[in-house]
């Protein structure tokens, strides 16, 4: 066992002492691109195992996970357990929900996605339904900060650098953008001044867990105020896998009934935030390929490319943005 793994057993059998004496595999858990670390903890002798999160303060959203688990569950959200937290360690033991997450039902047949699709769009309304009129400054503070104009710009200028200066190598800054400019102030304009309600910040499929015909969430430390139509471009316009537009309406349709929603409009805002949506993933993807040291987010772009074009020609007002990409690739 590396000592490494000997030190986090060390860690564990103080915070569960009725561990003591129970053999363990420690199973290193490969996730994402962020700066915390996962271990599966396997214990012998017929005990359940359990998930480790050791974090760093490196983000300023690791901090929230904890906080974050406690008032998804309190809304009735399928969040893991908390089993014990060690702050000056900062690490956290969770249930362990299994090794299935969404994204692994990609090749599977529709009928068999769909519920499953539907199961996570329920939970997503859990929290949806969360506005912020209903939400005190005391719960403000253990949110991360909300969606306003300045994260929108924040996240376009992200996608500007990264992905259409660094990766396509444009000049995005020439008068020939001028029109794709205004298109981004626009769309970030619009989308702040849209009521705000308890979002995701990262609902996509690798992001969601699947026990029988459940749903269970997993890495919402960025829960914050945005709009739920954000969560649900994440989710349907994911880049990690394929839905074809029959589909999406479907899903979406689905979304808006269960929450009595007009879809008409729901449908609006949702192009609106789909493309700020996949800008920022591209923004992620060419930066975490070319400068992080990550080079197998660069297979995602592709598809990132083809529904932001996608979601530009749906959309109203957007057609300007595919100045910044058309052609690119």
């Amino acid at each position: 066992m590396l000592p490494e793994h000997e030190a986090l057993l060390i860690f564990t059998r103080e915070q569960f002492p009725e561990l003591n004496g129970t053999p363990c595999d420690v199973e290193v858990i490969l996730k994402g691109a962020s700066d915390r670390h996962f271990y599966r903890l396997n214990w012998q002798a017929e005990r359940e195992p359990m998930i480790l999160m050791v974090y760093t303060l490196a983000r300023r959203d690791n901090p929230k996970f904890v906080p974050a688990t406690y008032r998804l569950k309190k809304i009735g959200a399928n969040v893991p357990q908390v089993y014990a937290f060690d702050q000056q360690r900062l690490c956290v033991w969770l249930e362990d929900l299994g090794r299935v997450d969404l994204q692994s039902f990609n090749d599977q047949p529709w009928d068999l996605r769909f519920p499953l699709y539907q199961a996570t769009l329920r939970e997503a309304a859990k929290f949806h339904g969360v506005g912020e009129k209903s939400l005190a400054q005391a719960d403000l503070t253990e949110l991360e900060p909300g969606f306003d104009e300045s994260l929108y710009e924040w996240e376009q200028g992200y996608f500007l650098e990264h992905f259409v200066g660094g990766f396509l190598g444009r000049e995005h800054s020439l008068a020939e953008y001028n029109a794709a400019h205004e298109c981004l102030r626009q769309l970030r304009r619009r989308l702040a001044r849209l009521p705000r309600c308890l979002v995701h910040r990262d609902f996509q499929s690798q992001n969601v867990l699947i026990r029988g015909e459940e749903a269970w969430l997993v890495d919402y430390q960025g829960l914050r105020l945005g709009l739920a139509e954000y969560d649900l471009a994440s989710l349907l316009y994911d880049p990690y896998v394929t839905l074809t537009r029959t589909e999406r309406a479907g899903l979406l349709g689905y979304y808006a009934e269960h929450r009595a929603l007009v879809l008409k409009d729901l449908r609006e805002v949702f192009y609106l935030c789909a493309a700020q949506r996949l800008m920022q993933a591209l923004g992620a993807y060419a930066n975490l390929s070319r400068n992080l040291g990550k080079p197998h987010y660069e297979q995602h772009i592709p598809a990132a490319v083809s529904n932001l074009a996608e979601v530009c020609a749906e959309g109203q007002g957007l057609q300007d943005l595919r100045a910044f990409f058309a052609g690119g690739l």
